[in-house]
């Protein structure tokens, strides 16, 4: 099993402030289009197929990997993306808090499997240490706020 974790503060001195409101904003318009924010060429599709007032369900195709997502809204808290197929399988986690001093904080957290793999094995122990650094999902966290910053700035958000 995999599992890393990793927090952000949403308004690092020196960025223009985001509110709670537009920080969630990014993350849905993400879990929405991760085109919009992942590296050009990284996400080639991503198309939501089903939805409701507490979901959707999208097809993406990132990394040259097909995966299907069901993700779940808590509003203005959690975005959880469950990936149903794909070469992972488990939870990923965004999710925006506060934390003891009321500072605004954007943490990734997730517990995944890869599938056909064995628990453990070398694969699994790469995607862990790839997580886990700073080429992972904390910079992944950094861009989304970056980008959901840009999108404001443009007027698209």
């Amino acid at each position: 099993m995999i599992h890393s974790t990793a927090t952000v503060p949403v308004n690092p001195e020196g960025e223009s402030r985001l509110t709670r409101a537009q920080a969630w904003k990014g993350l849905v318009l993400k879990a929405r289009d991760a085109r919009l924010f992942l590296p050009p060429g990284i996400c080639t599709r991503c198309d939501v197929v089903e939805e409701s007032a507490s979901h959707i369900v999208r097809e993406a195709t990132i990394a040259g990997a097909d995966l299907r997502e069901i993700i779940t809204f808590e509003p203005q808290g959690k975005v959880t993306f469950f990936q149903s197929t794909g070469p992972r399988e488990g939870a990923i986690i965004n999710e925006l808090f506060e934390d003891a001093d009321g500072t605004l904080q954007l943490r990734f957290y997730c517990y995944l499997g890869l599938r056909g793999k064995a628990p453990n094995g070398p694969e699994a122990r790469a995607e862990q240490e790839w997580m886990s650094s700073d080429k992972g999902y904390k910079s992944a966290l950094l861009s989304t706020l970056k980008r959901t910053r840009e999108l404001l700035a443009e007027g698209r958000l």
